[in-house]
């Protein structure tokens, strides 16, 4: 029996259970379709239609709840008093920022990840022998009925061509061309390519015109007003986009049709050769037979494309209204929407709506097309592609799966974020355009390919300057509750005592922190744009006054002077100032990008971090693209000592875009807590040689290596690298001060080693060691360590400033002098 026989239909409100018919074939005995995904894990999509069930009440959700808020015990929603969830709508210029744009753009991927291309076969191949449409997929072409027609009764085959039982509409899909057949005088018809939702499709050879191959579109049945309303929409608007990511709208032609004698219209369109997204997809195979998902970078290159061209429709006031799998197509490294049938005018509140189950947006049926509606079928389809997802169409029609249970979900936290907005079932909640989306998948796509080979491809933040300063570079410790990290050597006669400079241990600074994270841009249209980027340069305590003289009142003068307050340090005339901003009358309710980005600063600076999480998550679910939420995320998670959390979000910021230097030192903190001290210096020492912070990066690796080190351990090792970074350090120009407080700090963890005779540090049997290399000028031995301790300590008192620290430095550098009869 095969798999799949006797279980319920897929299909919403349908009570059928699949039949085998045959050939190991499965449809359902009541309304006649194919399982959505069979048992192989083919793709297909159901026919177009008509969505008819509409959301009760749609509302916004929150996308994951985040790592942070289920880290700690946060329910995911809007609490505590955090601004409603993020909107687009106002949010400066994130809410039109542009994606590399026009028919121009780069190569499919952006230029971040490379997608095999799919040459352009031989059009006589793409013919098809037997031109015929299956019965599973026959319905009547009625808007209101959609019955199936043609079927099988009683051992009889089904008719390609009669009346609905149902509603006596007639039927036909018996092609109307034949091969050789001239329409409009100049397309030669080759044969039929495929049966669309709108009538046959034909390939054809325009010989006015260089012979070039081109499609001919027929019309589902002539006696159908809709389906001819639709074509004759095509040709009236269609005909003049011209745009890479979209097939041209040659003509519009009518031909007299022999057999029937009926006049019958046919949109004349490009030729595109190729794959369809669904074929791509359906190609890919486990060693089980089962559908391999596309990867998720190769997903996110198609969904940049189909933004493109929907950005461009959605220019000229047009909708697509049925982006799916089946309708985009790639030809070489391009790739070309297809199926222009259900475009209609944005101000068309007459013409059918079409769309597909599984993919429509919940609202369609009540609400109608939109941009955003279209753009919840982009989220949908980049769904379909990169995972196997079951029940698309019923189960989760207008839902996702939990990320739980989803690899590339858990994988990929941003990527997923984005499909949760793409598809809130509140569609103002959803990306404001498709420029947005697409500046948003881009971001998604830079990160996905930074963390899967390590190669950052950072581009400047539509939304969000760079970070302004790097907190910490000294690594104070997070707020982990392990005591051995704030512990210092252990005291033993005559032993190393803890040098000048050496790393000092204090929390991170909230405020300090909320200060450095990146600024957003100022909105250009805002009123005040002008008047502020005349006072910028002012210190905070000048700027405040010129602000409140400011000659015009707007919401980004009010938030400057509100940053002018957590600058000066007064977090309650911060506080005061948000609490009345977001009073302002539709504020508060839309959710404004940058007075929730401000929440999260003002309860960062005064310590209510976990407010402040809840408000840079909210800026997160609402621009997944972007680094500066996951980087605020990351400091509230380490602040709220949530070190994993803390680790995972300064990974994912580092390995994406290496100018937040603060991501290294934030990761290299966290994983010195978990006492992976390894993995911090290999962030400290990743900073690159060109960032302004890599000397005090490299000299915190060094610290790192050494601190909190017990001299029983194998230090040998360590003592060298150590060492070996100092001497690279100096060549590079380091100042003689620090270099020789370095010096102090690795001979004295080298004197402790050899003291505790420990680890090779002296042989067992009491044999005088053999010699070693020397570590920084000094030789590996206890006298040698004390030669050389008090040489950096004479040369660092002659070095020091105020009289009382020459003093103690010459008395450390008496204690470490080896003793002498002299």
């Amino acid at each position: 029996m095969t798999e799949g026989a006797g279980e319920d239909c897929q299909r919403p409100r349908c009570g059928g259970r699949y039949e085998d018919v045959g050939g190991g074939e499965l449809y359902c005995a009541v309304c006649g379709l194919a399982p959505v995904v069979s048992p192989g894990g083919l793709l297909s999509s159901p026919p177009t239609e008509l969505t008819a069930r509409v959301s009760d009440a749609p509302s916004s959700r929150r996308s994951v709840p985040g790592r942070l808020a289920r880290a700690w015990g946060g329910d995911g929603g809007t609490t505590r008093g955090m601004p409603a969830p993020v909107r687009s709508a106002g949010s400066g210029p994130g809410s039109g920022a542009s994606a590399p744009s026009g028919p121009g753009r780069g190569r499919l991927g952006a230029g971040l990840v490379a997608v095999p291309q799919v040459p352009r076969p031989d059009p006589h191949t793409a013919v098809l022998a037997d031109p015929e449409v299956p019965e599973r997929k026959r319905f009547c072409s009625r808007g209101d009925c959609g019955a199936p027609v043609g079927r099988t009764r009683g051992g009889e085959p089904g008719r390609p061509e009669g009346l609905c039982t149902k509603c006596g509409h007639p039927y036909s899909f018996v092609p109307k061309l034949r091969p050789g057949d001239l329409v409009h005088g100049q397309y030669e018809v080759a044969g039929c390519l495929a049966h669309g939702g709108l009538g046959w499709i034909y390939l054809a050879v325009d010989h006015a015109v260089a012979d070039r191959w081109v499609v001919l579109k027929g019309l589902l049945d002539t006696g159908d007003e809709a389906a001819l309303a639709v074509a004759v929409s095509e040709r009236r608007f269609l005909a003049e986009i011209e745009h890479a990511n979209i097939v041209r709208i040659y003509n519009f032609v009518e031909h007299l049709a022999p057999s029937t004698g009926s006049l019958d219209g046919y949109i004349v369109m490009e030729y595109v050769g190729g794959k369809s997204l669904k074929d791509i997809a359906n190609e890919r195979r486990t060693p089980q037979g089962r559908r391999d998902p596309l990867p998720v970078e190769q997903a996110c290159a198609y969904g940049i494309e189909a933004l493109e061209a929907l950005g461009e429709l959605h220019r000229r006031h047009l909708l697509y209204c049925d982006f799916k799998v089946d309708n985009a197509i790639q030809q070489h490294d391009r790739l070309k929407l297809i199926d222009m049938g259900a475009v209609r005018r944005m101000d068309d509140d007459r013409s059918p709506i079409y769309g597909t189950v599984g993919y429509q947006a919940p609202e369609m049926a009540e609400l109608g097309p939109s941009v955003a509606s279209d753009l919840y079928t982009v989220a949908r389809t980049l769904a379909v592609l990169t995972f196997d997802f079951q029940g698309y169409t019923n189960v989760f029609a207008d839902s996702l799966p939990d990320p739980n249970h989803i690899e590339v979900f858990r994988t990929y936290e941003s990527f997923y974020r984005l499909l949760v907005r793409a598809t809130d079932p509140d569609r103002a909640r959803r990306f404001a355009s498709a420029e947005e989306m697409a500046e948003q998948l881009t971001g998604v796509l830079r990160e996905v390919v930074a963390l899967q080979c390590g190669e950052q491809r950072p581009a400047p933040s539509q939304l969000f300057g760079p970070e302004l300063r790097v907190v910490d570079t000294e690594l104070t410790a997070p707020l982990s509750g392990d005591s051995s990290l704030l512990g210092a050597r252990r005291a033993a006669p005559r032993r190393a005592a803890p040098p000048p400079g050496a790393l000092t241990l204090r929390p991170l600074d909230p405020a300090a922190a909320a200060l450095a994270l990146p600024v957003g841009r100022v909105d250009p249209t805002d009123p005040g744009a002008g008047f502020l980027a005349g006072v910028t340069a002012l210190p905070p305590a000048e700027l405040l006054p010129a602000l409140r003289s400011a000659p015009t009142d707007s919401l980004e003068i009010r938030l400057r002077e509100l940053r002018a307050h957590l600058e000066t340090g007064d977090g309650p005339a911060a506080r005061a100032l948000l609490g009345a901003v977001e009073a302002q009358p539709g504020v508060r309710g839309d959710g404004d990008r940058r007075v929730v980005w401000h929440h999260g600063l003002v309860s960062l600076s005064c310590g209510d971090h976990e407010s402040a999480a809840l408000s840079f998550d909210a800026v997160y679910d609402a621009f997944p693209g972007e680094t500066a939420p996951k980087l605020a995320l990351a400091v509230c998670a380490e602040l709220l000592g949530q070190l994993d959390t803390a680790a995972e979000y300064y990974r994912m910021v580092w390995t994406t875009d290496q100018s937040y230097v603060s991501a290294a030192f934030g990761l290299a903190r966290v994983r010195l807590a978990a006492d992976d001290r390894g993995g911090a210096v290999r962030a400290l020492e990743s900073v690159p040689q060109s960032s302004a912070h890599c000397t005090a990066a490299r000299i915190a690796a060094v610290r790192a290596r050494l601190r909190q080190r017990s001299p029983c351990d194998a230090l040998l090792g360590e003592l060298r690298d150590a060492a070996r970074q100092v001497e690279l350090l100096a060549e590079s120009g380091l100042d003689a001060e620090r270099r020789e407080q370095l010096t102090t700090e690795v001979l004295g963890s080298a004197l402790d080693w050899v003291l505790s005779g420990s680890h090779g540090a002296r042989p067992d049997d009491g044999r005088i060691p053999p010699q070693r290399p020397p570590l920084l000028g000094s030789a590996l031995d206890e006298r040698g360590l004390r030669l050389g301790l008090e040489r950096s300590y004479r040369l660092l008192a002659r070095l020091a400033q105020r009289g009382e620290e020459r003093i103690e430095l010459v008395e450390r550098a008496n204690r470490f002098r080896p003793r002498t009869w002299v």
